[in-house]
């Protein structure tokens, strides 16, 4: 008895299933009959990076902006594709920012030769600029 309530449910999962899977393979239409594939909005734009100057901070000890593209950008355990330029010694000759001496001290604010572990990940602070409208309107000013 339980074996066969067992294989009548599971039939009834099964076809319930492969009729909503075969509605899903139809062309849906609206009320008024046109294809909602007819219906797609435009593909919304897609924002640009600007290689510009940094903007200015808003307030005391915020993360500077990345000024330029971090696409593509390898930042793991073993590699970080930011400290090829920022990092102490290679920004002399890059001429990038070089990495803040905030970025040097253990968490107990002992000064180390390595960043710090806590400092390493860069994108989990920083984030790159982009002209972006924001999504409500707000009347936030910075620090002037």
């Amino acid at each position: 008895m339980k074996k066969s309530l067992l294989v009548l449910l599971t039939g009834a999962l099964l076809f319930n299933f492969a009729t909503s899977y075969a509605d899903d393979l139809e062309v849906k239409r609206t009320l008024n009959g046109a294809s909602i594939l007819e219906k797609m909005s435009p593909q919304p734009e897609i924002k640009k990076w600007h290689d510009t100057e940094p903007q200015p901070r808003n307030y005391p000890e915020q993360p500077p902006i990345i000024p330029h593209s971090t696409k593509g950008y390898v930042i793991n355990q073993k590699s970080n594709k930011c400290l090829t330029c920022h990092s102490s010694e290679d920004s002399k000759t890059s001429g990038a920012t070089p990495v803040g001496k905030s970025h040097y001290k253990d968490r107990d604010g002992s000064p180390t030769s390595k960043i710090s572990a806590r400092r390493y990940f860069c994108v989990q602070c920083h984030v790159s600029q982009v002209d972006a409208k924001p999504f409500m309107e707000n009347d936030f000013k910075g620090e002037e």
